[in-house]
């Protein structure tokens, strides 16, 4: 039996777009919560604690990409021909706070301020941007002959909308919970503060897209309903329910780290129920991951590249984590 080379692509770009939510998710969170923290010196210490690895997350992002363009063209024509609105709107706001993030560094009093909004509007704009298209592939795209038949504002639903607001939250969480790490002192106590009622909106959001989206898919309704799924999958929603409520206890607690990884054991959750909604196809509602594959010669070719660099990154980001491990204070870093 041959390698199954589409599989491997989808492990592949699956794997790197788990890590960019995982990492730039925190990221984004971090401008996500600048609006709720008007001091400047702990604004200063909410940046200095992505400074040195911001850049460094948004690698996922492209190579999850350049995986789909080189492994998967029709998944890539159609996603881009769709969705072309929203990904110019995530790509402005991750330029816009990228610009503000640098500038904000050498601004004085005033035009500091501007910056720390600019910052904060790109990181909602991203996200924002990110949930509606992460709504809009759930919902399917209509497809004839391997090519986009749908309009250009067909990701314009109630459903992708609340999406993108539910990732708002999703990317909150990972922002708070990471500067309960990186930080401490009043800094530290209001992100504990914060992560509470981020949590329970964020559950209460992951119920009502649970409840929304089998209601309108039947193929999907049908996956996680019938027998024997209905037993072999329940343990994806008892989890989610058991990690927001360690979550919740684990905030009001004086635990750093546990927090962190309680909320990411809340996105994979989230993540493993997409695949299992999904899965095989890299375009609902009808169209796989071998039909949308490119012929073997490519596959096999640009895998070599693939498992080449990939890890390149991981020893790079393990590396940069570990330098810049430990509590941000005033006085150091970047201002």
């Amino acid at each position: 039996m041959g390698i199954d080379l589409p599989l491997i692509w989808a492990l592949i770009i699956g794997f790197g777009l788990m890590m960019y939510v995982i990492m730039d998710g925190f990221d984004l969170g971090v401008g996500i919560l600048f609006p709720f923290v008007p001091a400047r010196s702990d604004r200063d210490l909410m940046v200095n604690s992505v400074a040195p690895i911001w850049d460094g997350n948004e690698t996922w992002l492209v190579l999850g990409g350049a995986g789909l363009l080189a492994a998967f063209p029709v998944a890539y024509s159609v996603v881009l021909t769709a969705l072309y609105l929203p990904i110019i709107a995530m790509l402005a706001g991750l330029i816009l706070r990228g610009v503000a993030f640098e500038f904000r560094l050498s601004a004085e009093r005033t035009p500091r301020h501007t910056w720390d909004t600019l910052f904060a509007f790109g990181s909602y704009l991203a996200t924002f941007s990110q949930g509606v298209v992460l709504g809009t592939f759930i919902r399917g795209f209509p497809v004839t002959n391997r090519a986009y038949t749908g309009g250009p504002f067909d990701w314009l639903t109630p459903f992708s909308i609340f999406t993108g607001l539910a990732l708002l939250f999703a990317y909150a969480l990972l922002g708070a919970t990471w500067l309960i790490i990186k930080t401490e002192g009043p800094l530290q106590e209001r992100m504990r503060v914060l992560a509470r009622p981020i949590v329970i909106t964020l559950f209460v959001a992951i119920v009502i897209v649970s409840i929304w989206t089998p209601i309108e898919h039947r193929a999907i309704a049908e996956r996680w309903f019938s027998f024997p799924n209905i037993i072999l999958f329940s343990p994806v929603p008892v989890l989610v329910v058991l990690a927001t409520l360690a979550l919740l206890w684990a905030v009001q607690r004086d635990s750093h780290a546990l927090p962190f990884v309680l909320a990411l054991v809340l996105i994979f959750l989230g993540y493993s129920g997409l695949v299992i909604s999904l899965w095989p196809n890299i375009l609902p509602p009808s169209i796989s991951i071998w039909d949308a594959a490119s012929p073997p010669q490519s596959l096999g070719f640009t895998l070599v590249g693939a498992l080449f660099i990939i890890p390149f990154i991981l020893v790079y980001t393990a590396w940069a984590y570990s330098v810049f491990r430990g509590k941000v204070r005033a006085g150091e870093g970047y201002h």
